[in-house]
């Protein structure tokens, strides 16, 4: 099986992570609904490319993970925080996304972050146990935060040190 080659992002992946984002959501890995045409961007000022790592196999893009800030608190600058992490389903399995949360863990010491945090789905289960296999500990729990497809689901948030 091929390892993973995780890279930072560029402007010219705006298109296909952009696609990959859209084919991927769904409301056990997302609060957001699947867009509709016209798409926005996929890369802002809240989320740059310097902001996404991305993953690919045999050259083909086949994932990404964004970190971000939490808050924009001087005293708060210590902690980093996963803001999306996206694997396409037929690159499942394969070590992606423990490639692309280790890489990230060392992107984010690199900004000297001495935590990292991150939010995922109560009912989102493979997400959950990688998480926990790469050191995350839940840290808290939002009960019934979101209606997702009818269903209300939790919100854990977990976290770990670096």
């Amino acid at each position: 099986m091929p390892v993973p080659y995780i890279r930072h992002a560029r402007h010219a992946d705006e298109e296909v992570l952009g696609r990959l984002d859209r084919r991927c959501r769904s409301v056990l890995h997302s609060v957001r609904t699947r867009p509709a045409p016209p798409y926005a961007p996929f890369f802002s000022d809240r989320a740059a490319p310097r902001d996404h790592l991305v993953a690919e196999l045999a050259g083909a893009v086949v994932g990404y993970i964004r970190l971000g800030v939490p808050t924009p608190l001087e005293s708060n600058a210590h902690v980093r925080q996963i803001q999306g992490l996206v694997v396409a389903e037929e690159a499942r399995g394969a070590g992606v996304g423990r490639a692309l949360l280790r890489a990230v863990q060392d992107e984010a010491r690199r900004h000297g972050a001495r935590r990292i945090t991150l939010r995922v789905l109560g009912h989102d289960t493979p997400a959950r146990e990688l998480y926990e296999s790469e050191g995350f500990v839940v840290e808290g729990l939002l009960p019934q935060e979101f209606l997702l497809g009818g269903e209300y689901v939790d919100d854990v948030l977990m976290g770990r040190f670096l």
